[in-house]
């Protein structure tokens, strides 16, 4: 397998004050990454990062962020609204927040897929209901047809899955995709992104505190505390033989979901 992308010592701070601190890691074609770590410890800041998704007050000040060759903090808002959807895709804590609730699904994932490419409404529904399909939703025309608060939660979220798809993206960020699920659920769409690494060959970047969901996904692991790395290699090897006390109480902490 050969790498898409790499962070390189990156330090990234908020109105100039530092909450990542030297952090370096890398991901493979097609390898599912899993970051680790309590509230606060800076996951989801490290994949925003990728995508741009700082807000006016955060930037990276120290370090690369390299995507097929392309220093990601270098380019312009222009330059990452082009790779952000075909390249990397993103999906949200709260999936359903995001959808307008008196629009379909279907009219908000065609919006979706026009903005970055010219496509008529036929040819959409085409790939989205066989993308539906390919995730695991058995009637996929209904769920396009459907209004959001007409899904549960968990669907809302899967959905949220087959939007960041959409575009079949290289490499899909994942902010706490199960956190706000209940453990049923969370198995679901563990096994649906674990379908889409199967189906798509996508590399995925899995920021959660759960040590379980890191189990049952991650081929490797970072483990996160106040902005710093704490420990990082292959996934079996860190939860089997953690080097670290802090790894150690996050596995005693937090309740496991086998594979």
């Amino acid at each position: 397998m050969s790498e898409i992308l790499r962070y390189e010592h990156v330090d990234i701070s908020y109105n100039g004050v530092k909450v990542i601190k030297d952090v370096s890691f890398t991901v493979d074609e097609g390898e599912i990454l899993g970051i680790v770590g309590e509230s606060g410890s800076g996951k989801s800041t490290l994949i925003k990062a990728a995508m741009g998704l700082l807000g006016e007050t955060g930037l990276v000040t120290r370090g690369d962020i390299w995507y097929k060759g392309k220093n990601l903090p270098d380019l312009s808002k222009a330059e990452l609204r082009k790779l952000n959807g075909p390249e990397l895709g993103m999906i949200f804590q709260y999936a359903g927040s995001s959808f307008c609730p008196i629009r379909t699904v279907g009219a908000q994932l065609y919006e979706s897929m026009a903005e970055h490419e010219s496509v008529s409404k036929e040819e959409f529904s085409r790939r989205a209901t066989e993308l539906l399909e390919k995730i695991g939703f058995e009637n996929a025309r209904r769920i396009l047809d459907s209004y959001p608060f007409e899904l549960s939660g968990g669907m809302q979220q899967r959905v949220g899955i087959a939007v960041a798809m959409l575009l079949n993206p290289s490499v899909l960020l994942a902010d706490e995709p199960t956190s706000a699920l209940d453990v049923s659920v969370q198995k679901q769409v563990v096994e649906e992104m674990l379908l889409v690494r199967k189906t798509f060959g996508t590399s995925i970047v899995l920021v959660t505190h759960n040590i379980g969901v890191i189990g049952a996904m991650a081929d490797k692991v970072l483990v996160m505390k106040n902005g710093e790395m704490v420990e990082y290699g292959e996934t079996q090897q860190v939860l089997n033989n953690p080097k670290e006390d802090y790894t150690r109480l996050l596995m005693s902490a937090v309740p496991k979901l086998k594979r």
